[in-house]
């Protein structure tokens, strides 16, 4: 099966109706980071099929959360991941990109480029530093859920959330947030022809 046919079977596999060209897209982006990843080691996913589930079907699970209105910010985010595949997939809602090793940044920014990704903006700088209000602030892999509420909780506007892709549930973590903060909702995420765990961790502000 070609990366392509693997690709839109798990997008529709997903229930995902995306705008034309969004696939052509994605398939560009998978050989963009398949390039890069030879001298600069963005991920330890070298496999382009494994990235398709690993990478880009696995933050194409985040776009049933959004909604065209929504500002977004990724933290920690790598080598744009989910803040390149949810720019591509959902292209009227504005992304900002927070990833603080130059070289990955470097490469989301020349992604951004190729792409034509004009509502995403890439910034290589600590997110504890920066201001913004964002409906919704992701991260990935990134760190604990106190960590993650810590450095980037102030980011979001009132009412807003914060999503953290996990793998197994975080129950400790969930345990142990901060004051001020809960868990809204919790969603075992399934990511086609990936065979692991995945949850979706939704915070917010204690009313």
């Amino acid at each position: 099966m070609t990366q392509a046919d693997q690709l839109h079977q798990g997008i529709e596999a997903l229930g995902l109706a995306l705008p034309s060209g969004v696939e052509s897209l994605l398939l560009g982006y998978l050989s963009l980071l398949t390039k890069w990843n030879r001298t600069y080691n963005l991920t330890a996913v070298r496999d382009e099929a494994e990235i398709v589930t690993h990478h880009l079907l696995d933050s194409l699970t985040l776009v049933p959360f959004l909604t065209d209105t929504s500002t977004l910010a990724d933290v920690g985010s790598g080598a744009g991941l989910p803040a390149i595949p949810l720019a591509i997939a959902c292209p009227k809602i504005q992304i900002v990109s927070f990833e603080t090793v130059q070289k990955k940044a470097a490469f989301q920014q020349q992604a951004r480029i190729e792409l034509r990704l004009d509502n995403l903006s890439v910034r290589c700088a600590r997110v504890e530093r920066e201001r913004g209000v964002f409906e919704v602030v992701t991260s990935r892999a990134f760190a604990s859920l106190t960590d993650f509420v810590g450095l980037a909780g102030h980011l979001v506007r009132d009412g807003g959330r914060m999503l953290a892709m996990k793998g197994v549930y975080p129950a400790d973590e969930i345990a142990d947030l901060p004051p001020g903060w809960c868990v809204g909702n919790a969603i075992e995420l399934k990511v086609p022809g990936l065979d692991a765990r995945r949850h979706l961790i939704v915070l917010q502000r204690k009313a």
